[in-house]
């Protein structure tokens, strides 16, 4: 009984260190201009490392351990990066110099649906609001993060535009949407009330009158597909940003244009959207390449 009481007590005052100290590192990381996500994503990640490092003090030595493990997993090249990033903030908090290599960008095709997995995914929504949000995200390209964030006074429907606050990379931004869209966030905002949430106006907010976050996003958006029976991989972000650029591309839209309607800074990453099904290049092949 003595023994099981002290390991409780020593697991106690093990989370209640944990907990302080992520504390302290949000607020690190928020007195340094770091966005809300960003924030959340590196204390998630530092958390894991504390973790790891049980029953030992987190170490440098730890943390090269702590990123072979994740790449050992199969863990993603831009998890294991941004995993890396935030480990370097913990230290750097700690007065600790740390570095590491960070992983080069995997340059194979990204993932995409095509318009008749869109349609399909329109098809199966039979909830208003749901169908709102994935038009929104699709037609409008925006990320998962930027849709929860939406308030009334962002839309304009008349203009068909909507304003994105700082959006990835702290930036200010506009996103276009068409008349099909706007249609169905006119539907939607004639029947939805309006609330005020933690001092906003969301345009959406869950069925308990909460701020939707990322994590119901994705999984709204994945009921859908699997109701709509796309066995490709992809979630929101495939649907939302790949998809989109994707489709443009095969209908001969300039690239230059896509860089704008994804609001990139920099054209490479746009351009690794410039890849077409096979049978839109054998179709521009015929039609270009004659003699």
């Amino acid at each position: 009984m003595g023994k099981a009481k002290v390991d409780w007590n020593a697991q106690t005052a093990y989370e209640h260190k944990q907990d302080t100290f992520i504390k302290n590192y949000r607020r690190y990381l928020t007195n340094q201009g770091y966005r809300y996500h960003t924030v959340n994503l590196y204390s998630n990640r530092v958390g894991k490392f504390i973790e790891f490092s049980r029953p030992n003090e987190p170490s440098t030595k730890k943390a090269d351990e702590f990123r072979d493990f994740l790449i050992d997993q199969g863990a993603s090249r831009s998890h294991v990066n941004n995993t890396s990033f935030a480990l370097k903030k913990y230290f750097e908090m700690k007065n600790i110099d740390w570095s590491t290599t960070i992983l080069t960008r995997n340059d194979s095709l990204p993932y995409y649906f095509d318009e008749n997995d869109v349609l399909n995914i329109f098809s199966v929504c039979n909830n208003i609001k749901h169908l709102a949000m994935l038009k929104t995200l699709f037609y409008g390209c925006l990320r998962s993060g930027e849709l929860s964030k939406l308030e009334d006074n962002d839309l304009d429907l008349d203009k068909r535009t909507i304003r994105l606050r700082e959006t990835k990379g702290g930036r200010d931004d506009i996103a276009l949407l068409n008349d099909e869209c706007v249609e169905t966030l006119r539907i939607y905002l004639n029947i939805r009330p309006k609330i005020e949430i933690e001092g906003k106006h969301p345009v959406f907010y869950t069925d308990n009158f909460n701020l939707w976050d990322r994590g119901d996003i994705h999984r709204m958006f994945m009921g859908y597909k699997k109701k709509a029976g796309i066995k490709k991989p992809g979630a929101v972000h495939v649907f939302s940003r790949h998809s989109p650029a994707t489709i443009m591309v095969a209908k001969g839209c300039d690239i230059r244009i896509i860089k704008e309607v994804l609001r990139h800074k920099d054209i490479r990453t746009t351009l690794r959207y410039a890849h077409v099904a096979n049978e839109t290049k054998r179709k521009m092949y015929e039609e270009y390449l004659t003699l």
